[in-house]
């Protein structure tokens, strides 16, 4: 039996996002610009041939997804910090997503979502699957295996997983590259919702990992509810009006799922978020500890997401779910291999 792997499509119409927010397209139909592969059990690969001297493309025509209901709430956007996210780079100690002028700096909020959170079980995902479709048009065939990558972080390390968007689905993620900032919604949005990643800025291995986890429920490390037991808030250094960035939320609101506070979360705000005059806003009360990263998950990371999808991924078919991992990890393998030979 055949599995459909990844699918990068064109771009479809724009959603409306909602009363205050306009939507963002979703994919459109199978051309030269789709990624699409088709597997036999774990790793014998079919039908698979160059077109346009790059993309891999079957027969098998992607699956269109619906406009996506939850896009850009271009009233934020109009916000956004655009000198400040141009000029950053690699040697800046602030993180990308922090400079996205959303709340919080990278979460996209809409008027009927302001209090759904992590202890909202109708903010997760069902069975722990994502359904994604990735917009061909915004990113290269160079940053499309970056965010299989970052899939891949999840499949070996969490019991999510991420599939292709499929006809019927009612919940999904676009990945899009052509707004402003790095961003997204908290938590599982009804009737689809953007991922945006900035090209080419975003498209990093954290920052994607980062955007990710927003999009299966989480907030920042340093609005957990304990947070004051493990960090100190400079609030004279920042940025005036940013205040409510630092915001700590209730129990009632989120949970840490029994995992201590995490200094080395992906999620964790850089020393110097919102500063005003270059000094720190966060100080550890570590004297040891350093303030987040951008490689990937970290180990607290990972526990409190599994403990998070417990019940969900319990509940998978052992089967399904393994040869789910195994042939995406077998694909991207395969499909860096094209891309290193194309590109030496």
């Amino acid at each position: 039996k055949s599995q459909k792997l990844f699918t990068c499509g064109d771009e479809g119409e724009g959603g409306d996002g909602d009363s205050d927010g306009d939507g963002a397209g979703a994919g459109g139909a199978g051309g030269a610009g789709d990624v699409v592969v088709i597997v036999v059990g774990f790793s014998q690969f079919i039908s698979f041939k160059l077109i346009s001297g790059i993309n891999a493309i079957s027969k098998w025509n992607p699956v269109k997804p619906p406009k996506a209901r939850w896009g850009p709430n271009m009233q934020m956007l109009r916000l956004h910090n655009t000198p400040a996210f141009n000029y950053w780079s690699e040697d800046h100690e602030e993180n990308i997503w922090e400079l996205s002028g959303l709340f919080e700096g990278d979460i996209m909020l809409h008027r009927a979502y302001l209090r759904n959170g992590l202890l909202n079980e109708k903010s997760t995902w069902p069975d722990a699957i994502v359904p994604f479709y990735i917009d061909s048009h915004d990113f290269n065939e160079t940053q499309i295996m970056i965010i299989l990558k970052a899939f891949k972080e999840y499949h070996e390390k969490t019991c999510v997983r991420f599939r292709p968007y499929e006809k019927g689905d009612k919940h999904w993620i676009i990945l899009k590259g052509n707004y402003s900032g790095c961003w997204s919604s908290v938590g599982r949005r009804q009737g689809g919702q953007v991922l945006n990643l900035n090209t080419p800025k975003c498209v990093r291995h954290g920052v994607i990992v980062h955007e990710l986890l927003h999009a299966l429920g989480f907030y920042h490390q340093q609005s957990a509810t304990e947070r004051d037991e493990y960090v100190k808030i400079n609030w004279e250094n920042i940025i005036p009006g940013h205040e409510h960035n630092f915001n700590k939320y209730a129990r009632t609101h989120v949970s840490n799922f029994g995992v201590d506070y995490d200094y080395q979360s992906v999620m964790h705000y850089s020393s110097k978020a919102f500063s005003k005059n270059g000094k720190n806003t966060i100080d550890p009360l570590d004297p040891y500890a350093s303030l987040g990263q951008r490689e990937g998950l970290s180990q607290k990371d990972i526990a409190k997401l599994n403990e998070m999808y417990e019940a969900d991924c319990n509940d998978f078919d052992v089967f399904s779910f393994n040869n789910l991992s195994n042939y995406l990890n077998d694909i991207i393998d395969y499909f860096q291999g094209t891309l290193n030979n194309l590109f030496r």
